[in-house]
């Protein structure tokens, strides 16, 4: 069930996401002292490519740099991220086979505005 939903979500919206990840990583690559944010907008899009069977958990050791680093990744990114996952959330939700995957992107909104101090972890059931 994960891999049909994983390839429903990759037609309807996460390469979309994945394409908003990957250029909010490249500016901060290229702007030196963002490199830790870009690293950060790699990783979680690359779970926005292909979220089901993964989840995000918190780092238990992530200190005050990683709220910090959160903070100004709000304000540079995060916010025009958390909402594209918003209107794509409600998109989808407008039918009935959208509603799982306007929840995924609903979901995705916590980790789109605090990436650092989080962890991509498969789910084994």
């Amino acid at each position: 069930m994960n891999t049909l939903l994983n390839i429903i979500w990759l037609v309807l919206s996460g390469f979309w996401l994945f394409l908003s990840y990957m250029l909010a990583g490249i500016i901060c690559c290229i702007l030196i002292v963002t490199i830790p944010f870009g690293i950060a907008s790699f990783r979680i899009g690359l779970y926005a490519l292909w979220p089901f069977g993964r989840e995000v958990v918190n780092r238990p050791h992530a200190g005050v740099f990683s709220f910090l680093g959160n903070v100004i990744w709000v304000i540079v990114a995060g916010i025009w991220i958390a909402i594209e996952h918003v209107i794509g959330g409600v998109l989808l939700c407008l039918t009935i086979i959208g509603i799982p995957l306007g929840i995924a992107n609903f979901k995705l909104v916590p980790v789109a505005l605090m990436p650092l101090g989080k962890e991509i972890v498969d789910i084994r059931r």
